[in-house]
């Protein structure tokens, strides 16, 4: 017996977090302790020690009974013995419950249960053994308090191991409305704590598979909460990972988790977009246009990096925004024919450069007046001045919206 519980403790067959926790509460006690979680499975103990003849420190052999030792050495409970316990309304306290000792049930000494509780929920129990003249009431209150911790702790553990596809699915999909009202609703009450935090969406594109059993695992990817696959385009699949954020101007933990998803991808051109970061989670599904604009953005232009935020990419914000009908202007078309693609890399990098035609020249590395003459040529084929303002802001943005 004693053997056993000193492997479990050595070899960490606690959990360390835990077990420090209730070791803590067996130190304002003065007494040994059990952490079980609300189906009566042993999570830790903290067994009361005390110095032998030789030094060493034992288990104190009084401190078990039959419920006891099958407790920590089988790490859990019988049903009767549950149902014993609940029977003292331990499921519903708030508070520490005594519980007399009854030996007919195998429970030779009283105990004290300490509910674990948090936001309401019973999440465990941690048990004392009850003994003359017993913890005084300050001493039950300072417990209580890390019982507190040992419950915000299993909560946390609880939803960070939590699947929440279908409700960051619904959130991004949803109809305007009551419908997404209630999406909301739902994720913010599986995120729980985690809800009120500073988020931020990330979009990575496209993504190989339709299978969303292909996708990686949340669990895997540091600061995230939540990963699923939504289409993109007529046919393709791709990635949206919530990911909580410490500060809006530091997005580490997006842009490492952007990275490692690409690197899933495999081969061929996908990029990451980055939402701005938002508090409210009523505005996901605003951070997830924005999120998958800047990947729109990063594969039509490569030169702003595989990860790109959006705050980076400047007029594309109002292009991505735009009906696709909306975007292609007529006079752009004959541009776009493949014919003329040289005409229409001209006339990009001309009206990038600002109209200066000594910096287009030199960036396409060809003469001024084989410059002049494209653009007359561009002129021509759409019937634009590119002497005019809005003009040449008509033919941008049509060049730009192509590429999208």
């Amino acid at each position: 017996m004693y053997e056993a519980l000193h492997e479990m403790r050595e070899n960490g067959g606690v959990k360390g977090d835990y077990q420090e926790l209730v070791d803590e509460i067996s130190a304002l006690l003065g007494a040994p302790a059990t952490l079980e979680n609300r189906d009566f499975r042993l999570i830790a103990f903290g067994a009361q020690l005390s110095d032998g003849e030789d030094g060493d420190t034992d288990f104190d052999a009084s401190t078990l009974d039959p419920v006891r030792t099958r407790s920590i050495l089988t790490r859990s409970s019988t049903a009767a013995v549950r149902a014993w316990f609940e029977g003292f309304g331990i499921a519903r306290a708030t508070e520490p419950v005594r519980i007399p000792a009854t030996p007919e049930a195998g429970v030779y000494r009283g105990r004290i249960c300490l509910p674990v509780r948090h936001r309401g929920i019973v999440l465990g129990y941690v048990w004392l053994l009850d003994d003359d003249p017993g913890p005084t009431g300050e001493q039950l209150d300072a417990a209580m308090e890390v019982a507190g911790r040992i419950g915000a702790q299993l909560a946390d553990e609880a939803q960070a191991g939590a699947d929440l596809t279908r409700e960051f699915h619904s959130v991004l999909t949803a109809e305007r409305g009551w419908q997404r009202d209630m999406a909301v609703a739902a994720l913010r009450t599986a995120l729980g704590s985690r809800a009120d935090g500073l988020h931020t969406v990330v979009c990575v594109a496209p993504w190989p598979s339709a299978d969303p059993a292909d996708a990686p695992s949340v669990r895997t990817l540091p600061a995230a909460d939540a990963l699923c696959t939504v289409p993109w385009g007529l046919t393709g699949q791709c990635l949206a990972l919530l990911v909580r954020l410490r500060s809006a101007e530091v997005l580490a933990p997006a842009l490492t988790a952007a990275a490692k998803l690409r690197a899933r991808a495999g081969a061929g051109p996908v990029a990451a977009g980055i939402g701005a970061p938002r508090t409210d989670l009523a505005e996901l599904a605003t951070a997830w246009q924005e999120a998958t604009a800047a990947a729109r953005t990063a594969l039509a232009n490569p030169r702003l990096g595989p990860d790109t935020r959006w705050s980076a990419i400047g007029p594309y914000r109002l292009l991505t925004a735009l009906p696709t009908e909306a975007a292609h202007d007529p006079v752009v078309a004959p541009l776009l024919a493949p014919a003329h693609r040289q005409l229409a890399r001209t006339a990009e990098v001309f009206l990038d450069c600002a109209g200066q035609a000594g910096r287009t020249a030199a960036a396409l590395g060809i003469h001024r007046q084989t410059l002049y003459y494209r653009l007359s040529r561009v002129e021509q084929l759409t019937g634009l001045d590119l002497d005019e303002g809005e003009d040449r802001l008509l033919l941008h943005m049509g060049l730009k919206a192509a590429r999208l």
